[in-house]
């Protein structure tokens, strides 16, 4: 299996920069509601840039196969931005879990810690599709997994 399933210690830089990135925001910088490029409507202002998830995703996937697998979709879904709301679903995060709060099985700061999504999505991939290539796959034929 291409994704580690040996549990790593949280010592991601995730909790810094959503920390610096709000602290910006609150001083008037980062993020533009319905950034294009979005699919199925979702919009929001990211609070983290999407190179920094990319980063956590890197570091989350330990096979550089299911990582572009797993990015392929994210990009798709919510362009890489963790806050990311589908409009008329509802569906919410990197991923678009629908309903967004299934992600607090995986660490109650779901809504804006990239990492805390991302491993969720990661676990998702593999218990209904077997592997986030798979899951890509599944994406390709039917445009939404």
């Amino acid at each position: 299996m291409a994704v580690s399933t040996t549990p790593r210690p949280r010592t991601s830089r995730a909790p810094r920069l959503v920390a610096a990135a709000l602290a910006a925001s609150a001083l008037g910088g980062l993020g533009v509601v319905g950034m294009p490029g979005q699919a199925h409507g979702a919009t929001a202002a990211p609070a983290v840039a999407s190179s920094d998830s990319k980063d956590i995703a890197r570091e989350v996937i330990d096979d550089d196969a299911q990582f572009a697998c797993f990015s392929n979709i994210v990009e798709r879904e919510s362009s890489w931005d963790h806050t990311a709301t589908n409009a008329a679903s509802g569906a919410y995060g990197l991923v678009q879990s629908l309903p967004g709060d299934k992600m607090a099985s995986e660490g109650a700061d779901w809504r804006t810690n990239p990492e805390t999504q991302i491993r969720w999505g990661v676990d998702y991939m593999d218990e209904r599709y077997g592997s986030p290539c798979a899951a890509w796959s599944f994406w390709q034929a039917n445009h939404w997994y």
